[in-house]
């Protein structure tokens, strides 16, 4: 019986990917691109392991688990065909792959988009590798462990203790039930799971940096193996060669292109340039191909300013949190990540707070492509900011981020921490100049807002949130008085920083809530919620208006693009629907001359 459940798990797998009908199917890295690839996702079978004796019970050899699960979305969530929302400290995996017969000779690469918390890897009951943190992106060398032409049996186990305080977990509800602003948990596999072969010898990575005063483009390539092989990289503006440059492949090497009459990307002209990595050998022959792209833009502070491409930049974002209603953390599609950029923007919005989550590559993409400002912001909710193992976990997983995201040009400034209101004055403040300084090491070129909502310890912008909701209240607590700290979360701490006139951004305000009628009383918003419509537009135009009365605000945040769950305070339905007369909408977030502020 064993026997024939095991067949017929390979056979559902096998007439699953032969249709070609998985979710996801988009090439998961825009920015990194080989043709030479295999999409994990699709039908897996799973088995919840809430004794964690799974590996007593030899899992990690088992070749079909008990159930059925569509990767990459959580078990928690609607598409996943699971949608089981109570806690799950532990789980099982398990797929067979196929190793192409073409891959002989090449190095194999298993990669996992994310996985919340911590993973096993196994192939053929071995056990591979094992990674923490439930945001960042992985990767395993799988070379030893598979033969081309092969099929393998890949199992993950996953263990989630989201109560602990040792783990980053963003929103996510600590209790059963979703309440107030914490919302549905994640938990296992939620983001794409895909195959690579690359040479021995190829291209493992690649950090490009813009120079738009000096009209250059710096490029750093780091291989899997250095060799006196050549590599090349080549600029393109559609088809045309703008400059290309020849190097050994020794890791540290910095090739310098030069971009005469370079175009500059910005929200108002989202420009990308081509870029192709070529490495050949001495023989001339082509060892690997990636194709990528660039933004030419500068981001930097000066003054209490926020600059962009050497302007000072009004910053009017919107908070959004990357929730769906039947993916949790994953979107449904690619089309859906396009769509709520292209919402953003529809709403008068130059950009977003990616709000207590790491969002995937493929939103960069798009942000990238559409012209879209972005705070990234890691899920450090949940996590003890005292502990000093939760501390150690942290700066591990924010530094796999920033390393994967720090070429993306829409990406503007790194939001490590958020209203860490509680954090005492001993291990927090190491943990955010360790961080910071962090950071700056692997990415000078972007300002850091240590923690949004004050408790700052070491920070380039200066972030408050303010959810008063009568205007002139809220105008008065955004003067600057000559010789006073401006309004600030916290007061009265010794520890933390003193204001220096950094750019002084609200990263959070309004949430006015609006809601169907038969959500009344089981949803919430911030304040009382208007009694009409018309109520809500001048409410909002009330607080949008005292933003640009302050002298010294150079950047807002709303709270927020979609409602969430049971908070309705978004200007869109959880749906993406919207709620109201988005032209009006757009009219008043852009209601006065940003461009004008002293």
């Amino acid at each position: 019986m064993k026997r024939l459940l095991t067949l017929l798990c390979l056979c559902i797998g096998c007439l699953h990917l032969a249709a070609g009908e998985f979710p996801r199917s988009e090439y998961p890295r825009p920015q990194f691109v080989r043709n030479d690839w295999v999409n994990l996702n699709g039908e897996w079978s799973y088995e919840f392991d809430f004794g964690k004796s799974g590996t007593h019970r030899n899992l990690q050899n088992s070749n079909c688990l008990k159930d059925r699960i569509q990767v990459p979305f959580c078990p928690e969530s609607k598409l996943s065909g699971v949608e089981y929302t109570d806690f799950i400290n532990c789980m099982w995996y398990q797929r067979m792959i196929d190793i192409p017969e073409n891959w002989t000779g090449k190095n194999i690469y298993l990669h996992f988009g994310a996985v919340d918390y911590y993973a096993e890897i196994y192939l053929d009951g071995n056990f591979v590798q094992r990674h923490y943190g439930g945001s960042s992106s992985f990767s395993v060398d799988i070379t030893r462990q598979v033969k081309a032409g092969m099929r393998h049996n890949l199992v993950v186990r996953v263990t989630d203790d989201l109560r602990s305080g040792k783990q980053t977990g963003g929103k996510q509800s600590p209790t059963f039930y979703s309440n107030g602003c914490l919302y549905t948990r994640v938990t296992g596999i939620w983001q794409t799971v895909w195959m690579e072969a690359v040479d021995r010898k190829g291209l493992k990575s690649a950090v490009l940096r813009p120079d738009i005063d000096q009209e250059q483009l710096f490029v750093s390539p780091e291989f899997f193996q250095e060799s006196d092989n050549e590599i090349e990289v080549i600029l393109k503006e559609g088809e045309k060669t703008i400059a290309s440059r020849k190097a050994s492949c020794v890791n540290g090497t910095m090739l310098v292109l030069p971009v005469r009459k370079m175009k500059l990307w910005s929200p108002e002209n989202p420009f990308l340039y081509d870029i192709v990595y070529r490495i050949k050998d001495k023989q001339g022959n082509l060892l690997d191909e990636v194709t990528s792209y660039v933004g030419m833009r500068k981001i930097h502070t000066a003054d209490g300013k926020f600059y962009l491409n050497n302007q000072p930049y009004f910053l009017r974002l919107v908070l959004d949190q990357g929730y769906y209603p039947d993916g949790i953390w994953t979107a449904p599609s690619d089309e859906a990540l396009r769509k709520d950029i292209q919402l953003g923007k529809d709403a008068g919005f130059n950009g977003a707070r990616l709000h207590q989550k790491v969002f995937e590559e493929r939103y960069h993409y798009w942000a990238d492509k559409l012209g879209y400002l972005t705070w990234s912001e890691s899920a450090s909710w949940a996590m003890n900011h005292d502990d000093e193992l939760a501390a150690r976990n942290f700066i591990a997983e924010w530094t796999e981020v920033v390393i994967r995201d720090r070429n993306h040009p829409s990406i503007v400034t790194w939001t490590p921490f958020n209203e860490s209101w509680g954090a005492g004055n001993v291990v927090y403040p190491r943990l955010v100049r360790d961080v910071y300084r962090i950071t700056k090491a692997i990415d000078p070129t972007r300002p850091i807002n240590d923690a949004s909502g004050d408790k700052h310890i070491l920070t380039d912008i200066w972030g408050v949130h303010n959810y008063q909701q009568d205007p002139k209240i809220l105008a008065d607590a955004l003067i600057g008085r000559e010789g006073e700290e401006p309004y600030r979360n916290i007061r009265d701490d010794k520890s933390l920083a003193v204001y220096e006139g950094q750019p002084y951004i609200v990263s959070e305000f309004g949430g006015i809530g609006w809601m169907k009628p038969e959500e009344n009383g089981t949803s919430w918003g911030y304040g009382s919620v208007p009694e009409a419509m018309e109520d809500f537009y001048k409410r909002l135009e009330g607080l949008v208006q005292a933003m640009g009365s302050s002298n010294i605000v150079v950047g807002f945040c709303y709270t927020q693009l979609t409602d969430v769950e049971q908070e309705k305070n978004g200007i869109y339905y959880y749906d993406r629907t919207p709620k109201f007369d988005m032209n009006r909408i757009k009219a008043i977030f852009q209601s006065f001359d940003y461009s004008q502020k002293k």
